[in-house]
């Protein structure tokens, strides 16, 4: 009897403590694939690496305000799937929408990929956002 109780709360034991890497696991997917989708909302919509392809759907116009402060405004070329395109790139929100909705997919279609795409990522959000805070605190 004594080793049946003992057996049941060792089972007991391992099966929550799996519950707890479970839970654990799952936050750290969350983190992983937000800090991913962060990461790649902002290479698409913001980073100069990705301006070549923002210019074949938008075209940047710089205008001189009243304070002497130079604003940029982004104006859509274009009709139809083209003007769809620029309008999502000049969304952030939007964008960002779009690429959860692709990490996701490739998730599903493609585990592995999925994985070390968005570790990828997030580790690149880490270093910016890092690197952002350091930047603030040497000023």
């Amino acid at each position: 009897m004594a080793l049946i109780l003992f057996a049941y709360i060792k089972k007991g034991r391992k099966k929550e403590e799996r519950r707890r890497w479970r839970l654990l696991s799952g936050a750290l997917s969350f983190v992983v694939f937000a800090l991913a989708s962060f990461r790649l909302t902002r290479l698409i919509v913001f980073d100069t690496i990705t301006a070549p392809f923002r210019r074949l759907f938008h075209e940047e116009q710089e205008e001189v305000n009243e304070q002497g402060e130079v604003e940029t405004y982004i104006i859509i070329k274009g009709k139809g799937l083209r003007s769809w395109v620029g309008e999502l790139l000049s969304c952030y929100w939007c964008t960002g929408m779009w690429c959860t909705a692709a990490l996701l997919l490739i998730y599903i279609l493609f585990p592995v990929i999925s994985m070390w795409l968005n570790l990828l990522l997030a580790i690149a959000a880490a270093a910016g956002m890092i690197e952002a805070i350091v930047s603030k605190l040497v000023k």
